[in-house]
């Protein structure tokens, strides 16, 4: 039931864009679900027939999970650079996925091979920092880079940088998530 509640609040932040009428009833939501209201972070990802469509998120709780969801789905939809913003007539064809994400964790290790050891293959999501260079894979993106060493340095890639980052020592965090994925015209109208 709870994972019907976000994926309602992500689909309709989508659908309002089109028309008003289906945005939610916040206060009503949060009164029922009270956990709406504490702060979280979230992913939201959209899937066009399974490939990517778009995904902005949060690595960092700042706002309510409500709020969370549905500014991240809108942005998803609408704003993700990468991608054209989506189309009413895309709907029968896209999946929305919400991944909740644990606090990170600081994540201390000696050198890269003790890293490699250290992180958890389909269970933790990483953030990368160092100076201006920052990155984060969800753990789902172990469904493509299984091995923890490809897992990494595309990790740096992806923060702007390139695996020799590693001898810098990064700041580097795990988390992990809670997912949940449906296609968008099989969540329950609104």
């Amino acid at each position: 039931m709870l994972d019907f509640i976000l994926l309602r609040i992500a689909k309709s932040s989508i659908l309002s864009h089109f028309d008003s009428s289906k945005s939610v009833d916040m206060e009503s939501l949060i009164q029922d679900y009270p956990f709406l209201n504490l702060y979280g972070a979230s992913f939201v990802t959209l899937y066009y027939d399974e490939n990517l469509r778009g995904c902005v998120g949060s690595i960092i709780a700042h706002r309510t999970l409500f709020d969370d969801i549905k500014s991240n789905a809108y942005s998803s939809a609408f704003r993700d650079t990468r991608f054209n913003p989506i189309e009413e007539n895309e709907f029968e064809h896209l999946s929305l996925e919400i991944s909740v994400l644990s606090k990170p964790k600081l994540l201390e290790y000696s050198n890269f091979d003790d890293l490699i050891e250290k992180i958890r293959p389909n269970f933790d999501g990483l953030i990368l920092k160092y100076g201006s260079f920052q990155g984060t894979f969800l753990p789902q993106v172990w469904e493509q880079l299984s091995d923890a060493k490809s897992f990494l340095e595309q990790l740096s890639i992806k923060a702007g940088a390139n695996p020799t980052i590693y001898a810098n020592h990064p700041d580097i965090y795990t988390y992990q998530v809670d997912s949940i994925k449906e296609k968008f015209d099989e969540i329950l109208s609104l």
